[in-house]
């Protein structure tokens, strides 16, 4: 019994060991995974949501904010050129939302040229009209709190440069091969995406549609922000990236357009952010 007894207690402390060592090992890889998670390539991961949309995950980093070194076209408010820091990656929708995407989740189709179909950006939505479409998208999905938002103002020009330090993601000349404005759509809208992509590959960051953003608009504010956060509050929300109605001066990644929360235009779109 005395041999059994041994025996028994010597597999009992085999088992301890052996389980110790397996929780060891989970805790691990599950850590490393989400290391992984934080350091995204600058490509990063895709996916595609219920209503078709895809999304490119943008790594976390430092850019300068604001007028581009050497560009004489800027207004007063897009200076001084300031670091701003993004701590965390996010989402970033590959392409402007489309009238396909607003009607089937909408029921309707608000935009001015419905002709141009359902790839093509839709319009004529204000930044009121883009928190519906965000609610009712966050409902469908099941999000609560929502995972889905309008880029702050930083995001959406940290997104936009890519890295780049010009003016535009391309560079500091005009070319056509990467925007819709005044001189190549023929005065509408295009099918999102027929144009060169940034680095991130990210298509019609300039041109096609003005982008609303999440922000409040303060040039006080605008001047000393160092973080993704805009300011708690205002009388006029932001419009990023130009149109396929403006001249190339405006396609700037630094251009700041003022407007209404309710205004509305033929040449006003908006892309999302999705949070992890």
């Amino acid at each position: 019994m005395e041999i059994l007894r041994k025996l028994i207690m010597h597999f009992m402390s085999i088992y301890r060991k052996t389980l110790i060592y397996l929780l060891l090992v989970v805790v691990i890889v599950s850590s490393s995974s989400e290391e992984g998670v934080n350091n995204s390539p600058p490509k990063g991961k895709t996916f595609t949501n219920s209503l078709g949309m895809e999304f490119v995950q943008i790594p976390a980093g430092e850019f300068q904010m604001g007028c581009s070194k050497g560009d004489k076209e800027c207004a007063d408010n897009e200076k001084p050129q300031h670091k701003v820091k993004i701590a965390k990656s996010f989402y970033m929708g590959k392409f402007e939302v489309t009238q396909g995407q607003w009607t089937k989740l909408m029921g309707s189709n608000p935009s001015s040229f419905k002709e141009c179909g359902e790839n093509c950006p839709v319009e004529n939505v204000s930044w009121n009209d883009a928190q519906q479409f965000i609610d009712r998208l966050c409902n469908k999905e099941k999000y609560n709190p929502c995972k889905y938002r309008l880029p702050t103002e930083a995001e959406w020009e940290y997104a936009a440069r890519a890295g780049s330090k010009t003016k535009n993601y391309w560079g500091d000349t005009i070319n056509d091969e990467y925007f819709w404005y005044d001189k190549n759509s023929g005065g509408s809208t295009k099918p999102v995406g027929k144009k060169k992509p940034n680095a991130w590959d990210l298509y019609d960051m300039s041109g096609n549609v003005w982008e609303w953003v999440e922000d409040w608009y303060d040039e006080k504010y605008y001047r000393k922000r160092t973080s993704i956060n805009g300011p708690s509050s205002g009388e006029v929300r932001i419009l990023r990236g130009g149109s396929y109605l403006d001249g190339a001066k405006f396609s700037r990644h630094s251009c700041r357009y003022d407007r209404d929360s309710y205004g509305k235009g033929n040449d006003y779109g908006f892309r999302l952010v999705f949070l992890p």
